[in-house]
């Protein structure tokens, strides 16, 4: 996908050097080569935030740039906050959150077979990012999972049976007093309740917060968190380093369904994959439920992902814009 604003590159042996009038995003793929919808929606997100800053990018001649890492497969990394990458995006993916666990026959390993030496140097790419006062992390699903170990906040526990479809979490009294998502629990009918799309087979048991901000849990009598806050912007407006526990890269049909259209005519998938999404997610994302998903998408990821994407043009444009609040 490429437009006169943005630009995919996906690393297949060296990363892409920094360019003037390139403002790049460091998305870490955690698929582990699966088909799937979530990649292809979240570089789609990062497109349609640069149009946001549509004139800021034409005057100063530049595009945004998203560039992918194969992590679990190939063990590519970004580098530690540098200048280049200053945002990191993490997506979901299959199989156990410990990926020593996955030997490819256990139900949890979902087929996937790793031995998992690319844990280590993620876990230190978060304590950079986490360390760094201006650079951003947003993970989700799979990559929040990773980021609950790595941070000893929670840990996974397998559920009996798969959490699947469009369901119902809970904020907590933090988000809704947070500066950011305060406003999303103004939009709920009771300032609480929002509708996520769910497809997991691990719960995040919180254990021990150590500070971290609990945004949001399975519901109000569960330990099973599902949105945390671990650090917060300098303005101390927005999350810095949070993720969530669902899929708010899946907006709404017209969106899925131009993922999976683009999918099927670059034959990355067989046309059964292709219908049995099309038509799940058409009968998933109708009316109400369409509406809330939106609600949920602009709230836990696409108002953080354009603020941080801003600021970052902001930084390396020059001039002042609006900020997502």
């Amino acid at each position: 996908m490429t437009t006169d604003l943005f630009e995919y590159v996906r690393v297949s042996d060296s990363i892409p050097a920094a360019e003037r009038g390139r403002v790049d995003i460091a998305v870490l793929d955690m698929n582990h080569s699966w088909p799937n919808v979530g990649h292809a929606s979240v570089i789609r997100a990062i497109c349609e935030a640069a149009e946001s800053s549509r004139e800021m990018l034409r005057a100063a001649g530049a595009r945004v740039r998203a560039i992918s890492f194969d992590v679990r497969r190939q063990g590519f990394l970004p580098a530690a906050p540098n200048g280049q990458f200053m945002l990191y995006v993490g997506t979901g993916g299959p199989g156990h959150l410990d990926p020593r666990l996955n030997d490819g026959e256990s139900e949890w390993s979902q087929g996937v077979n790793e031995a998992g030496e690319w844990e280590a140097p993620l876990f230190r790419l978060f304590d950079a990012i986490f360390s760094h006062p201006h650079a951003a992390l947003i993970g989700i699903c799979h990559s929040f999972g990773l980021m609950c170990r790595w941070s000893g906040v929670a840990r996974p526990v397998l559920r009996e049976a798969k959490s699947s479809g469009f369901l119902s979490n809970v904020l907590s009294d933090a988000a809704t007093h947070h500066p950011w998502f305060s406003h999303f629990a103004e939009s709920l009918p009771d300032h609480k309740h929002f509708r996520v799309i769910d497809n997991r087979l691990f719960d995040l048991i919180l254990d021990d917060s150590g500070g971290v901000n609990c945004l949001a849990f399975e519901n109000e009598n569960s330990a099973a968190v599902t949105m945390l806050e671990f650090a917060r912007d300098a303005d101390n407006e927005m999350p810095r380093v949070f993720g969530m526990n669902h899929h708010p890269e899946i907006i709404d049909r017209e969106h899925v369904l131009e993922v999976l259209h683009e999918k099927r005519s670059q034959g990355e998938v067989s046309e059964r994959w292709y219908r049995e999404r099309a038509d799940t997610m058409t009968d998933l994302l109708q009316g109400e439920n369409e509406r809330q998903s939106r609600l949920t998408s602009e709230f836990t990821f696409i108002g953080p992902l354009r603020h941080h994407i801003a600021q970052l043009i902001e930084e390396r444009c020059g001039t002042a814009i609006p900020r997502a609040l």
